[in-house]
């Protein structure tokens, strides 16, 4: 029997329990039609296969059977990445990731089966919005990140590192007289190059030594960890921009509890990669999907946590605009996301 999604016919799966999509079928996604027919069998894949999420599900009473679109899938609170190990399957893990916090903060585990798969998710999605690679000088200011080796930013970057043949190529840590000479030698030779860094080292950066850039290209990641004052992100771009004469200050948007990213060139608006979508819930109903334009929680539907799960509800706030694209603008006052406690495994 067809089974209508958005638009776009499936067949239903009753017996569905083997993993049948690729890597391949993920990353050469180019249609919204491939994108909901990928969604559907990763969907029915993990609520077979997933015991956390299988589990969270029968509590909402929301099975394949319920579900006729997107909006309606269940999206897992990224919360359960604290206290469980949210897996499909039983792969053998290659790495986990974990997020950044301090003394007695419970931190997120994400559980990775498959590196290959998350490097070749973060060399996609950069390629998507910035082209190759090897273009560019790749320079990292992630103190506090660099600094272990479970972060997925890190890793993330040092695969960027290791596709581009620069040799200034590095991670800066604290020394900002190295980065500030190095990235003056690039502009120098007119490199292109990609400067990525949390935002309290990137502030550090502009107010010790502002000096406009041409060929590189700013992406903040987020992140005052108790450093400095929090800013909205309108505030911490006007500084960034006026200390390196830059038009827009690029963003980029991942977690943990992700394997993939988004992408702002300017303005604070996220684009999404084709296997990648967010979705906004509505605040005071975390189980129904906001009016375009609303403000509420950002929901993501990440393909590429094909071993984990791909449907997170995040503790961003956010806005959907009507070409895709999303706005984070803040977090929940109450950090644990809602619907988290229906469940106790």
């Amino acid at each position: 029997m067809p089974f209508i999604l958005s638009g776009a016919w499936f067949f239903v799966l009753l017996f569905f329990k083997a993993l049948v999509i690729t890597q391949q079928d993920i990353f050469s996604i180019a249609s919204t039609a491939e994108f909901e027919r990928a969604t559907w069998e990763i969907f029915q894949y993990q609520f077979e296969n997933n015991p956390i999420y299988r589990s969270y599900c029968d509590l909402l009473c929301k099975h394949p059977s319920d579900i006729h679109s997107i909006e309606s899938i269940p999206f897992l609170p990224i919360e359960f990445f604290k206290t469980k190990k949210v897996i499909s399957g039983n792969p053998q893990i290659q790495k986990t990731f974990r997020s950044s916090g301090t003394t007695g903060i419970i931190r997120s585990q994400h559980h990775v089966a498959d590196l290959q798969l998350y490097q070749k998710s973060g060399r996609k999605g950069f390629e998507t919005f910035y082209g190759p690679i090897s273009n560019y000088a790749v320079l990292a200011l992630l103190p506090s990140y660099s600094e272990r080796n479970d972060a997925s930013l890190v890793s993330m970057v040092e695969d960027w590192m290791t596709l581009s043949p620069h040799q200034a190529n590095g991670f800066y840590l604290n020394n900002l007289n190295a980065l500030t000479e190095v990235i003056a030698q690039l502009e120098a030779a007119q490199q292109p190059t990609i400067l990525i860094g949390v935002t309290f080292a990137l502030l550090d950066l502009a107010e010790q030594f502002p000096q406009p850039l041409k060929h590189t290209i700013l992406m903040e990641t987020g992140g005052m960890k108790g450093r400095r004052k929090e800013l909205i992100r309108s505030e911490v771009h006007g500084i960034l921009a006026n200390a390196f004469n830059l038009d827009q200050i690029h963003s980029e948007y991942g977690m943990t509890e992700l394997l993939s990213q988004a992408y702002s060139k300017g303005n604070g608006s996220f684009h999404c990669p084709p296997w990648m979508k967010a979705l906004v819930r509505e605040q005071e109903d975390p189980f129904q999907i906001a009016k375009l334009g609303a403000t509420g929680g950002l929901n993501i539907i990440d393909l590429a946590n094909l071993h984990s799960c791909s449907f997170l509800a995040t503790q961003d706030l956010g806005r959907l605009h009507s070409d895709q694209s999303f706005e984070v603008l803040g977090r929940f006052d109450d950090s644990d996301v809602r619907g988290c406690n229906l469940m106790v495994i």
